[in-house]
């Protein structure tokens, strides 16, 4: 059978991107010359603090730095991120065994589940969630259970109830605060997570990525402050949302030390790390920038109340999250019917503004629309008066 009519083995795994639909109609739209204001994609629109550049720049003139870099990342930022989490959260982690670097968060999450998670192994996360943890797992030749998460707590109560089946989890991933619901938690929730992890010997990963970005007070705890937790679990971090470095690809995973090995030796055979001008700028970002970050949270917290006033007054009431770059919304009653899809279609035809239907997240996304905190205060409002229009003539 030639390739072009070949059903590929992992490829026909994979669902049709829902999101591609409203992608492509957002596409031919511009292409029309009208003036789509895109809040779909989570894709930071600020710019990589000057230092950062800067020293891309300086490290990027020496030679010595075109070569090959090292898959697991260069020992001075294996050492920064684990004082960040020793300042940051209390962590005491060890650089050689319980922290590498990856090529973002992707990369670690994709890998790791390449190296720990074996044919049929039940991996449990929240529905709805981050697409790449549900299809990770099934590239993995895992089985993906996606658990109901309407709250952390009764995610936390089904969580309990799967260890009472015959096929119990291998893997526990979460990610705080949640993409795409928003929904954050406190120590008090990783505590019970670690618990059950720690009773049955299951893995945990959580997907730290919206670390930096809360709200109103809040600060999201890493799982990794919970006793014993290095005992089961490993953190993803990024720098993609913290430091606006979303093209440069640098994460983190962090620590549970086999799992870590694990990884590390994966990597080994796949890549030679991130190039290394971008390494070392990393280093100038943990170091040095963390006023930014806290810019770049302050950023996302005024578009938030731009957006969530602008929804509230035009009759779409949604409720303000603390943490991550999204809002998640109920879709308007009387559009509910159509389904998240078509309502997100109907949305950009008649407002010019496109959002990410949440039945892409998972079946339980179904209802809402997810929000990206991308455009300025003056495009967000602009996108308010265009769905208030909408809704009046709807």
């Amino acid at each position: 059978m030639s390739a072009g009519k070949e059903e590929f083995y992992r490829i026909q795994k994979l669902p049709p991107y829902v999101f591609a639909v409203v992608n492509e109609m957002k596409a031919r739209l511009r292409a029309k010359q009208y003036d789509v204001i895109d809040l779909g994609m989570g894709n930071p629109d600020g710019a990589t603090p000057k230092a950062v550049v800067s020293k891309t720049i300086e490290a990027a003139r020496n030679p010595r730095n075109h070569r090959y870099s090292i898959s697991r990342g260069i020992p001075n930022l294996r050492l920064e991120i684990v004082k960040r989490y020793k300042s940051r959260y209390g962590v005491e982690l060890d650089p050689e065994s319980e922290a590498i670097v990856t090529i973002g968060a992707k990369d670690a999450l994709a890998h790791l589940l390449f190296a720990v998670i074996g044919p049929g192994d039940v991996v449990a996360s929240p529905n709805p969630c981050y697409p790449i943890h549900q299809y990770g797992v099934v590239m993995a030749e895992g089985h993906a259970c996606t658990v109901p998460m309407p709250d952390p707590g009764t995610f936390l109560e089904h969580l309990k109830d799967l260890y009472k089946e015959a096929r119990k989890p291998r893997m526990i991933l979460i990610s705080f605060p949640h993409n795409p619901t928003t929904q954050c938690v406190d120590l008090e929730f990783f505590k019970e997570v670690v618990a059950l992890a720690a009773a049955y010997g299951t893995m945990v990963v959580h997907d730290f990525a919206y670390a930096d970005i809360c709200f109103d007070g809040y600060e999201a705890p890493s799982i990794l402050q919970v006793e014993g937790a290095k005992e089961v679990a490993v953190e993803i971090y990024s720098m993609s949302k913290s430091f606006n470095m979303a093209g440069w690809r640098v994460g983190f995973c962090l620590g549970n030390r086999k799992m870590i090995a694990a990884l590390a030796r994966i990597k080994s055979y796949l890549d030679y790390g991130i190039f290394q001008p971008i390494q070392i700028a990393s280093i100038i970002a943990l170091r040095e920038c963390e006023a930014e970050t806290r810019k770049i949270c302050g950023v996302y917290q005024r578009r938030r109340d731009v957006l969530i006033e602008g929804l509230n007054r035009a009759g779409w009431p949604v409720a303000a999250p603390k943490g991550s770059m999204f809002v998640w919304a109920e879709v308007p009653e009387r559009f509910r019917a159509m389904g998240s899809l078509e309502f997100s279609k109907l949305l950009l035809e008649k407002a010019l503004v496109a959002v990410s239907p949440g039945v892409g997240f998972g079946p339980l996304g179904e209802g809402y629309v997810r929000f990206a905190l991308v455009e300025n205060d003056h495009r967000i409002r602009q996108a308010v008066r265009s769905v208030k229009s909408f809704l009046k003539a709807g």
